[in-house]
């Protein structure tokens, strides 16, 4: 009875469409980073090589210091909330708890390693191609994994409502 005198019911279903338009946001933000990514290098290491390195035979330069620093700066922040707010959203679900520290944890570092990769292959070594597509790779496989648990979690919320 309470729900209904205070509206509770009404909030429930705001929240869960806000949430649900929230995702499908963060999905386009998905896509796009992908589309970024192979357009500007593929998975092999020589395309993250020339990327990085520069080619010669294409006229590119190396990717300066400030370049990195600059794209390096707005994507701590950005990636970091972003990260923040999906596994926030992760322990509203039911998936068990060993699963989100897991998921969580595996999200969090791979964040982390694409944004560090450029850095290592620019400055460290160029092996670290390898290791940039693999935490692209990984970063992408995990946002689309919170995206999907999160909304089917809402989906299944709507369902029960009913």
């Amino acid at each position: 009875m309470r729900f209904f005198v205070t509206g509770e019911q009404n909030r429930q279903l705001l929240i869960n469409t806000l949430i649900l338009l929230f995702l499908g946001y963060v999905a386009l933000l998905w896509l796009s980073n992908g589309l970024m990514y192979f357009h500007k290098m593929s998975l092999s290491g020589d395309s993250v090589l020339a990327y990085y390195l520069g080619d010669e035979a294409q006229f590119t330069q190396p990717k300066s210091y400030q370049s990195l620093l600059e794209v390096t700066h707005f994507h701590l922040f950005a990636m970091g909330m972003l990260v923040l707010t999906l596994t926030h959203l992760m322990l509203m679900t039911d998936l068990p708890t060993p699963a989100k520290v897991w998921l969580s944890v595996v999200i969090y570092f791979a964040a982390i390693a694409d944004e560090a990769a450029g850095w290592l292959v620019r400055y460290a070594h160029p092996y670290f191609a390898y290791f940039k597509i693999a935490a692209f790779l990984l970063l992408e496989t995990s946002l689309l994994a919170l995206i999907v648990i999160v909304a089917l979690s809402l989906l299944q919320a709507r369902k029960r409502a009913r």
